[in-house]
């Protein structure tokens, strides 16, 4: 007797992705029919168990525009849709859908959200994300000059700040000068 794959699936308004969750699948077959007839076998396990599984999806589909891709971890299908549109869900019929079908959040996108395109035709309001890239010297130009956070500029005794001025000239090193803050 076979068993069912884990699947999971997840739509944009022209393609559904369908995932075939069988790790080291062995002589894995799939099937798409222009009716929406999605057919899949293979075996898989320590004692090559069946696993087969048979989906009326919702409408027909493109089966020459329809693309698959048999991995080593699952069988990737992104199966084109015959016309452009949302489908209510992703099998035909009324009922209730079997355990083994999960929607594929990771892929999932709400129809409010999707315009055809992913993310090259994302409307991000004008902002400029040029310079996110590089977070090194100028990423946040002089912003910082003018902080009220400044910390506090504290002297040393005056004995001591001329010893580390001499100091600092000798290794090369500019030396800050600082002022007292006012104890009042």
């Amino acid at each position: 007797m076979s068993r069912h794959p884990e699947v999971k699936w997840a739509q944009r308004v022209d393609k559904v992705y369908i995932t075939v969750q069988l790790p080291d699948a062995k002589n894995a077959k799939v099937d798409l029919t222009p009716e929406g007839i999605f057919t899949f076998s293979g075996s898989a396990g320590a004692k090559d168990q069946l696993y087969e599984s048979k989906l009326e999806l919702f409408d027909k589909v493109n089966v020459e525009e329809s693309k698959i891709n048999i991995g080593v971890r699952n069988i990737f299908c992104v199966v084109q849709k015959a016309e452009n549109g949302w489908w209510k869900k992703l099998l035909r019929g009324e009922g209730k859908v079997p355990h083994y079908i999960k929607v594929d959040w990771d892929k999932w996108v709400d129809e409010d959200d999707d315009n055809g395109g992913g993310l090259g035709d994302l409307d991000l309001g004008g902002m400029d994300f040029s310079k996110f890239g590089g977070m090194g010297d100028d990423a946040m130009g002089d912003d910082f000059e003018d902080s009220d956070d400044e910390e506090q500029e504290v002297s040393k005794p005056s004995g001591e700040h001329d010893k580390a001025e001499e100091e600092g000239s000798k290794e090369g090193e500019p030396v800050e000068k600082h002022e007292a803050a006012s104890s009042t």
